[in-house]
């Protein structure tokens, strides 16, 4: 099976990079000059050109189609039909201007995946070098074709995926691999099973050549290379709704359907018990107007949009703004490792010498300051360090040990280097080195299962490869150094198997990318939200996993899955859901990614995944939040990912997760909010109906158009700025399926918090009829003794509702605490909306142009007294119940302890 998942890629091109050279070379029908250019032009016509493609973008028209025909689109635009029937220009253009907003919005995200598609384009050289017809020239990069033969330098891109066919190079292919070290490239046999990308003789398209020169003939261009199947990978992999827009889409078809069967039912009931057509039709288009959310979607934007600004101010870039709330489900992150929970720096942290063990002293500094010598890196024009990573921590530690190393002197005392070779895992190097006395002699720095065999015979192999274990179970990564010293005079060896045999081992070094301090305190954050922490990564799974114990992940235990790719779809299930492990998931392919999330989403689990490279791409993309590196991070990981880490760190995540459950909560007290202004706008019109005229009308159409587009907005809108409940962080997921809107939500909004209201309402409009003398079926139209006092009462119940608005705005601050836990006072915004309010009421209550238009009258001061009272009634009643509510849980939790892990398939999550 290993050999066929190697070969999987190779399957799918048309020549098969790993065969033999001599024969590859006959199927591509080349040789060393490389082709003509006819026979160039030839080929490009057949292959195409050497760019990424991507497929033809969909229509723009469907597209804007979709997004103005949304379930709460229509009910937007039923209400600016309302608004204009109601000869209220002004409110029904805003309206309008809300669903064109929105639409724009929602349009401009859709076009993410083709942006990140595009974004790889910029990956590849506008040009190259190429022999044609035996000579070097240079082409545009997009005319390569299989068969040419590319001429590689140091700094140069790989312009298309090649076979090195002379000379060597190091490569970056952290792009594709996450490897922070870069790979030597040789002209070499392959490796018998290896996947591609660890062949030791092939390059890639988009990657970067550190050092070194090499000649390579190519075998893929175009969307054959690796580079063209991630973009292929990545506009497979579409993005689905996230679980508060599939919500708010039941919301609106919940509430449409609600608002127009009981529109129609009670036209009917109002034409059955003998009302007037015109009255019956009133009465339904106000039973209509009174439950349209106006503000629903204006709402949920802003509250969605507060996260992002907030999330940005804390290092994190959100560039769709549901990805806010999708955060706050998050049930499973799955980590890179190096950067997000490391530092991505390689320091040199331990030690190891024969005899000596872990001491300090002359033995431990001349192993340093001699591993430091075999090294190829350079200071650029800053000081900074050039080169592979892992030289450059060794270079920095002899510094720190007291024994710097002169890299200019090193050169110059070099008389022979062997570079780095991947298939022995090692290098040396032939060295005149002052530090004694002018002694001349062989290094050799590599791995130690190579280093140890080549030692004089007689050493004491078992002590250094038990001590070698030691360090890599820390985490490190180990490499031995070995000297041999050259008699005087003596000519250095020109053949690498001469000059690595018969060493004398001077010790271990360990190097270490050490965890980032505040990275175990979000771990355990995770863990107190039911969150579970994969880490699937390009590295060695025993580094990595040493970090994920370092930070506390593998609750209750950790598993470590190395060649994951192999992994079939019944194993992932096992390890992912059926298992309680967390998982390091090593040496991770980019399919390997798209299984996991794939996995995870097929079972409910609400993903967010991290990548920084190219390869990340698709896996970012199909994830539920796909995170990208702000600073380690390519261009194409950036745009196809939801978020983006300006600090590449693993804690900001954890704080996104929390801005997430804050944003979620916040949308669900506005929905309290405004599901409990339907009972008492509709229940005027209930009694209206059911009396059969007989009690007038208490509410007019305009009236509830002044309450859901006026005095409702801006406290609605404040509520999306309400800070996190105390335990936000302390309870499981929510599982994907729980609705936005739930059956308890629904008991309080219209039960406690909207019959209180509805109650309270319509005893200040019968206070205000029967102070006047009316009975009911007394006339109050125009023109009869009592219309002044109706006018006077259908006043005090528009001003009623909205002083239990104000009630209401504090009650559904919290859903379950206590309202001084978190400050009665704490959220500015809603006291300055409830300012307004009050103040807009006034203004239709008491200035006459504003009464004429709306049917208003001024209230006495005992009605105004009287409604006064309201605002404590309705939160106190909602204060008692949430309290009784907090009492019952205490003693749940204390009688039924929790045995199951937070993210257990019986809690949801």
């Amino acid at each position: 099976m290993a050999d066929s998942q190697a070969r999987a890629a190779a399957e799918a091109l048309p020549f098969d990079p790993s065969e033999p050279l001599p024969r590859l070379r006959r199927e591509l029908a080349t040789g060393a000059d490389g082709l003509s250019a006819r026979e160039a032009a030839r080929r490009l016509a057949v292959h195409g050109p050497n760019e990424v493609r991507r497929t033809a973008r969909s229509s723009l028209a469907r597209e804007l189609t979709g997004q103005l025909v949304h379930p709460l689109a229509l009910l937007l635009w039923a209400a600016a039909a309302l608004a204009f029937v109601a000869d209220l220009a002004v409110l029904g253009w805003a309206i309008l201007a809300v669903i064109a907003v929105n639409a724009a919005f929602a349009l401009l995200q859709e076009r993410q995946a083709e942006r990140a598609v595009e974004t790889l384009a910029r990956y590849l050289p506008e040009h190259a070098l190429v022999v044609r017809d035996g000579k070097p020239t240079t082409v545009e990069a997009r005319d390569l074709v299989p068969g040419d033969v590319i001429v590689l330098e140091e700094g140069d891109k790989v312009p298309a995926d090649a076979r090195v066919t002379d000379g060597g190079v190091e490569v970056d292919l952290s792009m594709l691999t996450g490897e922070s070290v870069p790979a030597e490239r040789v002209a070499a046999a392959g490796l018998l099973g290896a996947p591609l990308l660890d062949e030791p003789n092939l390059v890639f398209s988009g990657t970067t050549c550190v050092e070194g020169q090499a000649r390579a003939v190519v075998f893929a261009t175009g969307h054959h290379t690796e580079l063209g199947r991630i973009a292929a990978l990545s506009q497979r992999t579409r993005r689905e709704a996230s679980p508060l827009e599939r919500q708010v889409k039941k919301v609106a078809w919940l509430i449409a359907g609600v608002a127009t069967g009981m529109g129609a039912l009670f036209l009917v009931v109002g034409v059955a018990v003998g009302l007037p057509l015109t009255d019956s039709l009133m009465f339904a288009i106000g039973l209509l107007v009174a439950n349209v959310p106006e503000g629903l979607l204006p709402t949920i934007t802003l509250a969605l949009a507060v996260g992002v600004r907030a999330l940005a101010r804390r290092g994190a870039l959100v560039k769709r703004l549901s990805a806010v709330e999708t955060l706050g489900s998050t049930s499973v992150i799955c980590t890179d490792k190096t950067g997000t929970l490391t530092r991505n720096r390689m320091r040199l942290r331990a030690l190891w010498t024969p005899g000596h063990g872990a001491e300090a002293g002359p033995w431990a500094q001349e192993l340093v300051r001699t591993a430091a010598l075999c090294t190829t890196v350079t200071r650029d024009a800053d000081g900074e360090p050039h080169g592979d990573p892992t030289e450059a921590a060794l270079v920095a530690g002899a510094a720190e040990r007291g024994v710097p190393v002169d890299l200019a002197g090193r050169d110059t005392g070099r008389l022979a280097l062997f570079r780095f070779d991947p298939r022995l895992r090692l290098m040396s190097a032939v060295q005149d080195d002052p530090g004694t006395g002018g002694q001349v002699r062989i290094v050799v720095k590599g791995a130690p299962e190579a280093v140890l065999p080549r030692l004089q015979p007689g050493a004491d192999v078992d002590s250094a490869r038990a001590a070698a274990e030691e360090l890599a179970g820390g985490g490190m990564r180990v490499l031995a150094v070995a000297v041999r010293e050259l008699p005087k005079g003596a000519h250095p060896p020109t053949r690498r198997e001469d000059a690595e045999s018969s060493l004398s081992l001077l010790g271990l070094v360990g190097l270490y990318d050490p965890p980032r301090s505040e990275v175990a305190a979000a771990v355990r954050r995770c863990h107190e939200a039911g969150v579970r922490v994969h880490i699937v990564t390009g590295d060695n799974g025993a580094t990595a996993a040493a970090v994920a114990r370092e930070v506390g992940i593998g609750v209750p235990r950790l598993q470590v899955v190395t060649a994951s790719e192999r992994l079939d779809d019944e194993e992932l299930d096992r390890l992912l859901v059926k298992g309680d492990a967390e998982i390091v998931f090593a040496r991770s392919s980019p399919e390997t990614k798209l299984k996991v999330a794939d996995t995870l989403r097929a079972h409910g689990r609400i993903v967010a995944m991290t990548g920084d490279g190219v390869n990340d791409a698709p896996a970012l993309h199909r994830a539920h939040i796909g995170v990208a590196m702000g600073r380690s991070g390519t261009d194409v990981a950036r745009e196809a990912a939801a978020m983006v880490l300006t600090d590449d760190d693993f804690t900001t995540i954890v704080t996104a997760i929390e801005s997430g459950r804050r944003v979620y909560d916040n949308v669900r007290k506005f929905i309290v909010y405004i599901f409990a202004h339907a009972t008492p706008e509709i229940v005027p019109f209930l009694v209206f109906a059911l009396s059969a005229g007989a009690v007038p009308l208490p509410l007019t159409v305009l009236q509830i158009l002044a309450i859901d587009l006026g005095t409702e907005t801006l406290p609605a809108l404040a509520l999306g700025r309400e800070r996190s409940e105390p335990g936000v962080m302390e309870r499981p997921p929510r599982p994907p399926h729980q609705g936005v809107i739930s059956r308890d939500m629904l008991v309080r909004s219209w039960g406690y918090l909207g019959l209180t209201s509805a109650v309270l309402v319509m005893a200040g409009y019968f206070y205000v009829l029967w102070r006047a003398g009316w009975h009911p079926g007394d006339p109050t139209g125009v023109g009869s003794p009592l219309h002044h006092a109706y006018v006077t009462a259908t006043t005090a119940t528009f001003a009623g509702i909205v002083t239990c608005q104000v009630g209401t705005a504090f009650a559904a601050r919290t859903d379950h605490a206590a309202l001084r836990d978190i400050g009665v006072l704490s959220n500015p915004l809603l006291l300055a909306g409830i300012a307004f309010e009050l103040a807009f009421t006034a203004a239709l209550v008491y200035a006459p142009p504003l009464q004429h238009l709306f049917g208003t009258a001024a209230l006495p001061l005992d009605v105004v007294l009287l409604v006064l009272t309201f605002p404590v009634l309705v939160w106190g009643t909602d204060e008692l119940r949430r309290a009784r509510r907090r009492r019952q849980r205490r003693l749940a939790s204390t009688s039924a302890p929790c045995s199951v892990p937070p993210w257990s398939s019986r809690n949801g999550g």
